[in-house]
This record gives structure tokens, sequence and C-alpha cells, in this order.
């Protein structure tokens, strides 16, 4: 039961991140837009994003193309930073998953 309370509590603290950082960069509107694309066209709701994280990137990156690395990238800049955590990817972990999605499924089975 426990470890089920620890996952709600960050796949709440990935989403809260996530749609932060899409209203600091995109604004309301724009935001908003991103999440029906998500919707729409992935099948992904916006309480889903964070148990289905490789679905959100694969969106993000067909909605932005080239940009969404920038996002990703300010993605998990916040999350670590919310989580008190420095950057320590390639210590921890092979070349071989230092993409976003890799990032943030060993950030949520850390957290």
């Amino acid at each position: 039961m426990e470890t089920l309370v620890q996952q709600t509590k960050a796949d709440d603290r990935v989403a809260r991140v996530i749609d932060r950082v899409l209203k600091q960069v995109f604004g309301e509107q724009a935001t908003s837009l991103i999440y029906s694309h998500l919707e729409q066209d992935h099948g992904l709701k916006h309480d889903e994003i964070a148990e289905k994280i490789d679905v959100f990137a694969e969106g993000l990156e067909e909605f932005l193309r080239s940009g969404a690395y920038v996002i990703e990238q300010k993605i998990l800049k916040d999350i670590y930073s919310s989580c008190g955590l420095l950057r320590r990817l390639e210590l921890e972990r092979g070349n071989s998953e230092a993409d976003f999605v890799g990032q943030m499924k060993l950030l949520m089975q850390r957290a």
C-alpha cells in the first residue's frame, strides 16, 4: 500500500512539474493545445502523463519537433531540482538510457 502511495506522489510531482514547465514556456492557451494534441492524437489524458511518459515524450516530439528536446531538458532539470537531486545521469546509468524517457523512468522508480 505504501508503495502505491509513494508512486502516486511521484506521479503527481511529475505531472505538476510538466504542467508548470509547459505553462512557463508556452503560456496557458498553447499548453492547452499541447494537452489536446496528446489526448486526441495519442489517447493520453492529462492525469496519465506520468505513468505513460513514453507516450507523452512521443506526442511532445511530434508536436514540437526538435523544440521538444529543450522542453524535455527543462522538465528534467525542474524535476531533479524538486527532488533535491543533482544531475548525475552518466554516473548512475549506461549511455543507452540517456534519453528523456529513460531518465524520467529512473527518477520515478527512485522517488
